[in-house]
Formats: structure tokens, C-alpha cells, sequence
């Protein structure tokens, strides 16, 4: 397919159902990783690689898709956020970078993916996803969005000392705000999605740790397999109701 050929529109419109999911999503990632690299003995590298190369056939899919399929397109933002968290954690673990300098570093890729997006498409709308150029700028982005959330996740509640839950609450709350500031002073549609988006990250980081995380490390405990098996099985549920009613599918615009 050439990168400037048209498809239907190849993400969802931004509804409730949009961001319970995405939120769902980010907590799966950090706790899958966890689960694979630790639970299941695999080690951090080898789950990089394992989760990189199924990222790689998911994504190719999504590509090849000629419109929006809510199972293939939530697979794909299931696996890149489990590979941005361990992306993160190999370059903290693997090569002892501070979660400061991962932090900056991922914020400062993403801000340039944003601006070279914009310098060659004019637009950062997820409602034009209909080029593959378009949709690989997508992609790019919201990888660097997990990979950032993880380390600003951890950087608050462990680096900093504020506890997995009270950064749940922090983000939460900055997320409300960005709301607040769209739906109540009408800003900018576009901006206020991204930095929602880049805000789920760390909250679902932060939740997923908090439910997952031993008591004595100021977790509830759960565990690793629990935490992402029902975070899985929710996934499916709103998944599989999307992909029968098509609520949330949404057609290209100019």
C-alpha cells in the first residue's frame, strides 16, 4: 500500500468506551511485562524481544487492514504498551539509565515525533488516520507515550517516594483537568487528547502496580497473573461488544 493511498479512518472515535479501554490497556502492560519477565522467568530481554516481534505482526495486520477492526487495533495497543514498558525497564535494568533521564529522553522523542507529524501532515487529529503515512506517525507517537508514561509512573511513585496510589490519584486528577479545560473552556481538541492520552499511561502504570504489588510495598497484593487476567477479560468484553455494535468506528474526514 503507498503511504499516501486512502482508507477508511483506522482508529476509533474518541468515546467513554475509547478511554476505559485505554486505561485497561496501559494497567495490562505494566503488569504483563512484569508477569512475563519475572512470573514466568523469561528475563527482560528475552520479553523484549518475544513481545517486540508479536508488536511486529500485530502492527503489520493493522496496516494491512483497509478500515478500523476493534480486535486488531486494541491487540496492537496491548502489546506496544507492554513493549514500551519494557523498553523502559530495559534501559533502567539493562543499561542503568536514571528514570530522570528516561523520562526526559521519551518526552523530548515524542515532542519531535509530534512536530515532524505535524510539519508533514498539518494536522496531529487521530480523526485523518487514513494515509499510512499517517497512521505510522500514529503509531510512532503512541509508543512513545507508553514508554514515557512508565517512566514517569515509576519516577512519581517510586523515585519520588509518593506511593503507587496517590500517583493513581495525581493522575487522575491532571486528567480531569485536561477534561475540565476541553469540555468546559473549549481548548484545543486535538491538544487536549494527546496530553489525556499521555496521562492514561502512567495512571494505568500506577493502578496496575498498586493492585499487583505486594502489601509491604504499598500494593493490594493481587499479583502479577490476577491483575492482567481480569484486566484481559474486560478488555475482551468491551472489545468484543465495539467489534459486533461498531460504535465507535468513525469514517476519514478531510
Amino acid at each position: 500500500m503507498d503511504i499516501t493511498t486512502r482508507t477508511l479512518n483506522k482508529v476509533p472515535e474518541v468515546t467513554l468506551y475509547f478511554w476505559i479501554i485505554k486505561v485497561l490497556c496501559t494497567t495490562v502492560g505494566e503488569t504483563a511485562a512484569d508477569f512475563l519477565n519475572v512470573n514466568l522467568g523469561l528475563g527482560l530481554t528475552n520479553t523484549t524481544l518475544v513481545m517486540g516481534a508479536l508488536l511486529i505482526v500485530v502492527i503489520y495486520a493493522q496496516f494491512r487492514a483497509r478500515r478500523y477492526l476493534p480486535a486488531v487495533y486494541w491487540l496492537a495497543v496491548v502489546l506496544i504498551s507492554i513493549v514500551g514498558t519494557l523498553i523502559t525497564d530495559s534501559l533502567i535494568d539493562n543499561f542503568g539509565v536514571s528514570l530522570e533521564v528516561t523520562t526526559v529522553m521519551f518526552g523530548v522523542a515524542l515532542a519531535l515525533t509530534f512536530a515532524t507529524w505535524y510539519a508533514s501532515e498539518r494536522t496531529l487529529s487521530i480523526h485523518t488516520i487514513y494515509t499510512m503515512r499517517r497512521e505510522a506517525f500514529y503509531w510512532l507517537a503512541i509508543l512513545f507515550t507508553f514508554a514515557l508514561g512508565t517512566a514517569a509512573g515509576d519516577l512519581a511513585a517510586e523515585q519520588l517516594g509518593l506511593g503507587y496510589l496517590p500517583s493513581a490519584i495525581i493522575f487522575a486528577v491532571l486528567i480531569a483537568i485536561v477534561a475540565g479545560a476541553r469540555f468546559g473552556l473549549r481548548a484545543n481538541g486535538v491538544a487536549t487528547f494527546w496530553i489525556a492520552y499521555i496521562l492514561t499511561r502512567p495512571l494505568g502504570a500506577s493502578l496496575g502496580d498498586y493492585l499487583a504489588q505486594p502489601t509491604e510495598d504499598g500494593g493490594l497484593g493481587l499479583g502479577t497473573v490476577a491483575t492482567s487476567g481480569l484486566f484481559l477479560a474486560t478488555i475482551l468484553v468491551f472489545v468484543s461488544y465495539l467489534a459486533v455494535t461498531r460504535r465507535d468506528a468513525i469514517e476519514a474526514t478531510a
